[in-house]
């Protein structure tokens, strides 16, 4: 009886020895406790996490403090070192859980505002505001009047009742974290400024879909700056129509928007998206290749050339592999190089997952199977009077294609009676 209470009176010691040592340092470690688990799998996640060091002594400390019986399921941020006294103390009491986010790459702000208001558990009105920030919009030089393409895009611990200033602030700080010094040196050789480069990361962002290709499709852009020709990506049609649509129409090139990249040079006023670390690397070091023209395949890799015909070519080939029974790959053709003005040929634009061709609509937000006799270009009458030619970077723009235009009077498209005539791909 005696050695028996002398060895649970040892054991108990050396439960107890770690609830009144150890100091807390270091990061906070994320701890997740699923809803319905008892303190035996409380304590083999702590100890997964490293937070403690013994999982069976630590069920012997729950048992004997009575500790066991009254957690609460969550996630706690807990550091290493914590004494076990503190940590029962918190699982208990729900000290220290937090509510987590995770903000997928290339999301925009109005995507962003919903999901983390659910996650705060506060109104979407006060996260709006909250991307007003005035203080973090001139702590980062920001020329626009919201944080869109600074709110970093990551996986976040945000404690019970942070409020939604405090959350965008991690949140754009993490922005400052990931930024590289040697950026800045890429900033002087591009010509441009960081507002400039968070742009072109966000189109990329939003664009790519093969990682090795995020350098090469910045490149292109880049080139096509350079040359004086419109960048026409579809992102920056999605962010100025202000929701986002499955396939861009020819009604959706004429909106009045600074975000038009098929109307306005250069790039639009600011980011379109929340670009990941990969993007913001490859707008910083974009490729040393030569091509202006980019074109979806089916896979979501890129076809890359140099000129419109042979951009062309391309498009023909990707759409010869397509099934006959699906829609042919969809292309926003770029312009040709020193087409100035509103009139241009289209360059492509890639979502990589929907590379399918694009046609006349004959009603407002419908379209029509494209003819897969030929890949001429289409050009379709603004509003205002004035012609935007789609040439996909497959098309090349012809006379005879612009004359037999498809009109648009009361908002509806009538096309022609020649076939060649009718078709536009658009590559994204």
């Amino acid at each position: 009886m005696f050695r028996t209470r002398t060895r649970f009176a040892l054991v108990a010691a050396c439960a107890l020895l770690p609830a009144c040592t150890g100091q807390p340092h270091g990061a906070p470690t994320r701890v997740i406790v699923p809803r319905g688990a008892s303190f035996g799998q409380a304590a083999d996640s702590l100890a997964g996490a490293g937070i403690v060091s013994s999982p069976r002594l630590f069920r012997l400390y729950g048992r004997l403090t009575g500790g066991d019986r009254n957690i609460k399921p969550g996630t706690y941020l807990l550091k290493h070192g914590t004494p076990w006294t503190d940590i029962v103390s918190a699982l208990n009491g729900g000290h220290g859980l937090v509510n987590t986010i995770t903000i997928p790459e290339g999301y925009t702000l109005a995507e962003i505002a919903p999901r983390l208001a659910r996650t705060l558990r506060v109104p979407v009105e006060s996260v709006q505001v909250a991307f007003r920030d005035t203080t973090m919009l001139a702590r980062l030089e920001v020329p626009n009047p919201t944080l869109e393409g600074y709110v970093f895009p990551d996986t976040y611990a945000f404690p019970v009742g942070t409020t939604a200033r405090q959350a965008v602030r991690e949140m754009v700080y993490a922005f400052e974290r990931r930024w590289k010094p040697e950026w800045d040196s890429s900033l002087v050789d591009l010509k441009i400024n960081r507002n400039d480069l968070v742009t072109m990361a966000s189109i990329v962002e939003k664009e790519a879909r093969v990682p090795e290709e995020r350098p090469v499709i910045a490149a292109v852009y880049y080139n096509r700056l350079r040359r004086g020709m419109l960048l026409q990506a579809d992102p920056t049609i999605q962010y100025a129509l202000g929701h986002h649509v499955g396939r861009v129409l020819y009604k959706d090139l004429a909106v009045e928007s600074p975000y038009n990249t098929y109307i306005h040079k250069g790039l639009p006023p600011g980011p379109v998206a929340s670009p990941g670390a990969a993007s913001l690397k490859a707008a910083a070091n974009p490729a040393n290749v030569p091509y202006l023209y980019f074109v979806a395949t089916p896979d979501g890799h890129h076809e890359f050339r140099m000129t419109l015909e042979q951009h062309t070519n391309a498009v023909r080939q990707v759409r010869a592999t397509m099934p006959a029974r699906k829609p042919a790959p969809r292309m926003l053709a770029m312009a040709a190089p020193g087409t100035a003005g509103r009139s241009n040929t289209v360059s492509p634009t890639k979502n990589s997952s929907r590379a399918a061709s694009k046609t006349p609509a004959k009603a407002p937000g419908k379209t029509t199977s494209t003819s897969a006799k030929s890949a001429s270009t289409r050009s379709t009458a603004k509003p205002t009077g004035k012609t935007v030619v789609k040439s996909t970077k497959s098309t090349t723009a012809k006379p005879t294609a612009t004359k037999s235009m498809a009109k648009k009077s009361t908002g509806k498209a009538t096309t022609t009676k020649k076939r060649s005539a009718r078709t536009t791909t658009t590559s994204r």
